[in-house]
């Protein structure tokens, strides 16, 4: 019995802590876009904000003489 006095205030203690986790995650956005992962691996576009193979692709392209070219994509 007198541990019960000690295990249900720890286990409400436990409880108020994972609520506190759990609507902190919720307004923090960690639920906002449940889909979007899941369907993102299904494309294969690239991330518009990398650019690093597109400014090699475009001084290789200047390095040749005459206008630039248009180059195909590799294939797999």
């Amino acid at each position: 019995m007198p541990a019960l006095y000690v295990m249900i205030p720890a286990a409400l203690l436990i409880v108020a802590i994972a609520i506190y986790i759990f609507f902190w995650a919720v307004d923090s956005g960690q639920y906002d876009d449940l889909d979007g992962p899941a369907h993102s691996i299904l494309f294969d576009d690239q991330d518009p904000s990398h650019t690093a193979a597109v400014d090699e692709a475009k001084g290789a392209q200047m390095d040749e003489a005459g206008p630039p070219k248009k180059q195909e994509p590799p294939h797999a």
